[in-house]
């Protein structure tokens, strides 16, 4: 089983990353790329971890750009996690998801839920290599007893058109592909579905994008069908994985989605073309 898309607890996943590697080994993965939220923590602890538990490691992200003021989350692979360039980059990155939840946390002190922001970004002050993200504040959200569940959370306060949601800023997708190009690192637009801008794709092909996430836990047969299809058209591999968090309101499984051998073999087949 092949499985691109996976988090740790270098950004929302609740898994360290060698535990992670550990639950993939459990699944029966071959295949294993971490791509957590705008930071490369992770890569190195889950390459060592993979290489003793005999599973191929892929180096991998998930970058968060920005389109008319939607997120277009895009998923690097094959990436130098030791690029000084990226390593700025994310930085920035990093810091404007620091400063969004600070002002999601103030949004929501004005309908009298009073959390403690120094608390909830306190790992991100610890070490500035973690990527916060919304999911911090969903689970003050519970632990506080303001809503029952991480779903409610999003649903009535930090989701698109909720309450407390603060739009996000950061690099075009355009910029996004072109410094995963730098790092030697392949681009694929993540969960394409949810995202709902096709119309966007064949311009970000043009741009440079190498790959489009087909098989994804929010697609359902016909979803993967299509983007399969539109890879084809539009003569770009396809992508894969879980997007595994250890977290039953996020993602699918370890292993629940997994990319075919063939659509792998042949996205690698790219790296050593580009």
């Amino acid at each position: 089983m092949i499985d691109l898309h996976t988090h740790t607890t270098a950004s929302d996943g609740g898994l360290s990353p060698s535990d992670l590697v550990s639950r993939a080994s459990a699944a029966g993965l071959t295949v294993l790329s971490v791509t957590d939220h705008d930071t490369l923590a992770a890569c190195g602890p889950a390459a060592a971890a993979c290489a003793a538990a005999g599973i191929e490691f892929v180096p991998g992200i998930e970058i968060t750009a920005v389109r008319d003021e939607r997120d277009v989350h895009t998923l690097g692979y094959f990436v130098d996690a030791a690029s000084p360039g990226l390593a700025r980059f994310l930085a920035h990155q990093r810091q404007t998801r620091i400063d969004r939840l600070r002002e999601m946390i103030v949004r929501l002190a004005r309908f009298g839920i009073e959390l403690d922001a120094d608390r909830i970004l306190q790992p991100a002050r610890d070490d500035d290599t973690k990527s916060a993200g919304r999911p911090w504040i969903a689970r003050a959200l519970v632990a506080g007893g303001h809503v029952k569940t991480w779903n409610e959370a999003f649903e009535r306060w930090l989701g698109r058109g909720a309450a407390a949601f603060v739009p996000r800023s950061g690099a075009s997708p355009d910029d996004v592909i072109a410094r995963i190009h730098a790092t030697g690192g392949l681009a694929s637009v993540a969960h394409p579905g949810p995202l709902g801008r096709d119309e966007w794709l064949p311009g970000l092909v043009d741009a440079g994008l190498d790959a489009v996430e087909a098989y994804h836990t929010d697609h359902d047969p016909a979803a993967t069908a299509r983007y399969l299809a539109l890879a084809d058209r539009l003569g770009i591999a396809v992508t894969g994985g879980s997007d595994y968090h250890a977290d039953p309101s996020h993602g699918a499984a370890l292993g629940g989605v997994t990319l075919p051998r063939d659509a792998y073999e042949k996205l690698k087949s790219r790296v050593r073309s580009a």
